[in-house]
């Protein structure tokens, strides 16, 4: 792994539950705007694509882009991460009410 996979890979474990960002999101925040490519392939060399959730990150105009385990598992994470986050907005909404 390298310094560059290592920032990309922190940049990504900051991108919250059920939210995505763009390839040139993770760049920038790394410091390195313009290597939104590099950021692709160091996303496709995650070795814990579970772990490190590469999979909330797309394409600036808002394609799914790639992933490792493949497109369809991609979206499937993406729409289970909405959902968890979406109970869990609503459990702190009620609880907050009471």
């Amino acid at each position: 792994m390298t310094e560059f996979d290592l920032r990309v890979y922190k940049a990504v474990l900051k991108i919250p539950l059920g939210q995505t960002r763009s390839y040139q999101w993770v760049a920038r925040k790394i410091g390195s705007p313009l290597a939104s490519r590099a950021v692709g392939s160091a996303l496709k060399k995650n070795p814990w694509p579970l772990v490190i959730p590469c999979h909330r990150v797309v394409a600036a105009s808002g394609a799914i882009g790639g992933y490792s385990q493949g497109i369809n598992k991609k979206r499937l994470l993406l729409d289970l991460e909405r959902q968890i986050a979406k109970m869990m907005y609503n459990k702190k909404s009620k609880k907050v009410k009471k």
